[in-house]
């Protein structure tokens, strides 16, 4: 987990799917390793990984070497 956003809203598709409504911004937090679908939205405040402080780079927190991996798959 490298970033949340906001749920704004659900609705239902035409093919009677659920659409999870979401803020197109992302809010980067300080990486986590989860597997997919593992209860994010379950975490408590405490938690839940903190936001990245305003001009913190996510490279400060995880390794170059990683982060330009990442980058190149574009991950991050």
């Amino acid at each position: 987990m490298i970033a949340r956003s906001t749920i704004t809203g659900f609705s239902q598709g035409e093919d009677g799917r659920w659409v999870i409504e979401l803020e197109p911004r992302l809010v980067p937090v300080l990486p986590k390793p989860k597997r997919a679908h593992q209860g994010w939205r379950y975490l408590t405040d405490r938690m839940a990984p903190r936001d990245l402080a305003e001009g913190e780079d996510i490279g400060d927190v995880i390794p170059g070497k990683i982060a330009g991996k990442l980058a190149k798959l574009g991950l991050i």
